[in-house]
Order: structure tokens, then C-alpha cells, then sequence
């Protein structure tokens, strides 16, 4: 991890690119917790191997705070060393609490915050928490996080189509009822390349892992798949109008299948109507 000169800004500006990333981080691995009175603090537990991050949070608040390891028995291994940063200033938990982090649950509530802040440093908080960088087993370059929040996976998806292009509908998985949501190829090199600029704050082991997605090259006979066609609200309702397949696809210019399945869609309410629009 890079280091970073002591910041000389009101805590938790989003402007400021460290602290946007530790919101993010936050937001996704962070949880406040409400005691009686002015009683209460901010946890953080993640990997004592990325132990260096929290430091990093501590030296960004300017509050009393203490990072602390615990060695523990869990389901995935015998031993698993964990590092905590925890934070009790009433006055730092009420500003972290204000900008969009909720007291107790909020894996479902929590939303990106409101007002100006450094978007590729927040998305970088969130995905170093909650997402993945690296090279499929297959070898190709991804990026991808998880997310029960809907507001959460939206921005995520804009600010990556911003930046690559790619366009991405979010649907719950049947398994867990989040958001998977996932970038590969020359889309993930991209995102990559700007949530990860040089000097960032960031986990050492996912900045290494961006820098290695850059050399991959897409190989001569690996073809690239078109871009879709997204439905339109007008295209939706020749659809929902004419209530065959066969007709739209020949009125709307598509194929018969894509229109099959946009109307099954609507009908079902996986899609929305242009009225529910």
C-alpha cells in the first residue's frame, strides 16, 4: 500500500480521495453499533493479512481509535487471525452515521452518500471490501463485488458504464437474494485501470492484482461478443401492443426470441412496463 501524506482536511470530506475509499469501505464492511446514552462505536473486522488498511484508518481520524487481532476457530479454518479497528468518539460516529452509514443492519438500506465525493475511490472502498480483482482460472481478467443493497449495485453498474461502456441489469441471486455483478476482458481492465491509479489508497494484494490485469492481450481467435441492444420504453410498448412475438419481431426489427423473452418479461414483472417507468 502506498503511503499517504497526513491529510489536512475536515473529517470524512468525500472530496478527499482517502476518505471516500474508507467510506466505502465502510459502508460494505463496517458496522455501527448503538449503545445506551452516548455509548456505542464503529467496527471494522476484516483479514489480519490487510491489517495495514485499518492503520491507514486510524491515522485519517483525527479521534481516539485502536486496532486490535483475535485468533479464532471458524467454519473455513482452524486458526484465522483477525485484525479489528474499533472507534467510540461520539462526534466522529455521528458525522460516519449523517453521511449514509446506518446504526445496526444495513447490508439492504445503505446507499451511496448524498452531495459531491470522489466516485472512483468510493466504488475502489466497496469492491476492496465486498469485490474481487484478479485472473479467472481460465485466465481473463475480472472484477466483480456483491451487494444486498439495490442503490449500492445501480451506482456501481452507472459508474462502470461511464468508464467502459458495458451496460449491466441487476438481478438478485436465487441463492443468497444479492447482487452479483461482474466485468471481464478488456471491461475489467478498464475498470481496473481507474478505480487502482497509482498511489491510491487500497488493499496491497487487490493493487497488484489491478496492475496484473493490464498485461493480459486477448488472443487472436477469441472473438468479441456485440454489444446488445438495449429495449427501449417505445420498443416495449410496439411489444406490449401487438402481444406477439412473431409481429414485434418483424415491426421492431428484432429477432423472434429476443422478443419472446422481452415479453415474457414484462408480463412477469422482471422487466418494467414504460407505465411502471
Amino acid at each position: 500500500m502506498a503511503a499517504c501524506e497526513p491529510i489536512a482536511h475536515e473529517f470524512m470530506d468525500l472530496t478527499v480521495p482517502e476518505y471516500a475509499y474508507m467510506f466505502g469501505f465502510l459502508q460494505a464492511d463496517g458496522h455501527l453499533e448503538k449503545g445506551t446514552g452516548r455509548k456505542g462505536r464503529l467496527k471494522v473486522e476484516i483479514s489480519a493479512r490487510d491489517v495495514q488498511v485499518l492503520y491507514e484508518f486510524q491515522r485519517l481520524t483525527p479521534y481516539y481509535s485502536r486496532v486490535t487481532e483475535r485468533t479464532r476457530t471458524t467454519n473455513f479454518a482452524e486458526v484465522c487471525t483477525s485484525a479489528i479497528w474499533s472507534l467510540c468518539a461520539l462526534e466522529a460516529r455521528t458525522r460516519i452515521n449523517e453521511l449514509g452509514l446506518p446504526y445496526g443492519r444495513k447490508s439492504r438500506t445503505v446507499e451511496p452518500p448524498q452531495g459531491t465525493f470522489s466516485a472512483h475511490d468510493y466504488v475502489r472502498g466497496i469492491i476492496d471490501a465486498d469485490g474481487s480483482v484478479g485472473i479467472t482460472k481460465a485466465g481473463l481478467p475480472f472484477v466483480a463485488v456483491t451487494t444486498a443493497s439495490a442503490k449500492i449495485g445501480a451506482y456501481i453498474c452507472s459508474y462502470a458504464q461511464q468508464v467502459t461502456g458495458a451496460e449491466r441489469t441487476l438481478n438478485r441471486n436465487a441463492r443468497d437474494d444479492i447482487y452479483n455483478i461482474l466485468y471481464t476482458k478488456e471491461n475489467a481492465q478498464e475498470l481496473a485501470a481507474s478505480l487502482y491509479y497509482p498511489g491510491s489508497l487500497s488493499l496491497a494484494r487487490k493493487q497488484a492484482a489491478a496492475s496484473a490485469l493490464s498485461k493480459w492481450v486477448r488472443p487472436a481467435n477469441m472473438k468479441i461478443a456485440p454489444q446488445r441492444k438495449r429495449w427501449t420504453e417505445q420498443e416495449d410498448r410496439v411489444l406490449l401492443q401487438l402481444n406477439n412475438h412473431a409481429e414485434a419481431a418483424t415491426a421492431l426489427g428484432r429477432t423472434e426470441k429476443s422478443c419472446c423473452i422481452r415479453l415474457c418479461r414484462l408480463r412477469n414483472g422482471q422487466a418494467p412496463t414504460p407505465a411502471d417507468k
